[in-house]
């Protein structure tokens, strides 16, 4: 009893952490994006708010809870209150299973570098990604409003659109680990990682997290010129700032399990493995940023023909081919 006392006290006290680390650190993904994109386009960005700016997410949280928090006339408040939280509550939970570490001593009890260690891992971190879907489309519908509504259509459309390449690009690195758990995933790539040996999985499955993050060049669902806002047209005060907070979180996920199956995790010479984790995550978010800042909206058919047409049957095809590989090798 004494044991699974202990057992919950780490795991809570580890969730506290890890949740309190993401939330910071997406905030200031925020504050990181908005000055790169600045730089890109030969501008300043935010620096009025402390030293270079570097208290602005503060200032942007001080403004969003003393905003009005509007229910539009006609909404389902409930469903409309409750979708941001949907939305940010999976995103939250899927990183449960992400390790940022191998197992290390603290004050003699050995602790593992993960929340928990799923042996489904790689299938709990898309059952979360599922659930998400309800958020953006019950936060459109419950809205009462034309442009939410088509917003959240168009959100979950493509959501699940790109789920399938996104589960199909991964598919290749279970079969060479032999596991869906996340740990074993990292522990399998040794001096290679599988980033080399499945470079058209890296691929699809980067083309496959930026659509399902919704950002630039994938971000039909709310396109501000058609949509106004999307599917958080109605929101305002922190319901709003709850779904930007994750899709910003969604954004570390997405490069967490980006360094996790591709890029051999906390793997990495010298540096501390947190610091490797750290720096790959970075890695990819700013290779996110650098494709928002860089590349123009896609019109919806593009879209659905790039997820349908080519992404589809392209991570069927390396399903296939690596099957066949593995078959001739006797692995």
């Amino acid at each position: 009893m004494g044991e699974l006392a202990a057992g919950i006290l780490l795991a809570t006290l580890k969730s506290g952490i890890v949740i309190f680390l993401l939330l910071g650190i997406a905030a200031y993904l925020v504050l990181a994006e908005r000055k790169l994109l600045a730089r890109l386009q030969v501008r300043y960005g935010p620096n009025r708010a402390g030293p270079g700016g570097i208290l602005q997410p503060l200032a942007d949280m001080v403004k969003l809870f003393t905003k009005e928090d509007l229910v539009p006339a006609g909404a389902d408040r409930v469903i409309f209150l409750m979708a941001p939280a949907l939305v940010a509550s999976t995103v939250l939970m899927s990183f449960a299973v992400v390790p940022w570490g191998p197992e290390f001593t603290f004050w003699g009890t050995k602790v593992q570098g993960v929340v928990a260690d799923l042996p489904i891992g790689v299938l709990y971190v898309f059952a979360m990604s599922s659930l998400s879907v309800y958020g953006v489309a019950l936060g459109g519908w419950a809205s009462n409003s034309k442009y939410s509504l088509l917003g959240g259509i168009r959100g979950a459309a493509q959501m699940i659109s790109y789920e399938l390449s996104l589960g199909l690009s991964l598919v290749p690195v279970v079969m060479m680990a032999g596991s869906f758990s996340l740990v074993s995933i990292v522990e399998a790539q040794g001096s290679l990682p599988f980033g080399l040996l499945q470079p058209v999985s890296l691929v699809i499955f980067l083309i496959s997290a930026a659509a399902e993050s919704k950002r630039i060049p994938f971000d039909l669902p709310e396109a501000e010129n058609e949509l106004v806002a999307g599917y958080h047209t109605e929101y305002s005060g922190m319901r709003f700032g709850i779904f930007f907070l994750g899709e910003y979180v969604n954004m570390l996920v997405l490069g967490s399990m980006v360094a996790t199956m591709f890029l051999g995790g906390w793997k990495g010479p010298v540096l501390p493995p947190l610091v490797w984790f750290l720096l790959k995550v970075t890695g990819v978010a700013f290779l996110l940023i650098w494709v928002r800042g860089t590349l123009p909206r896609l019109r919806y058919d593009q879209l659905m023909h790039l997820g349908w047409k080519l992404l589809l049957p392209a991570s069927i095809l390396n399903v296939l081919a690596t099957g066949a590989v593995m078959a001739l090798l006797g692995a």
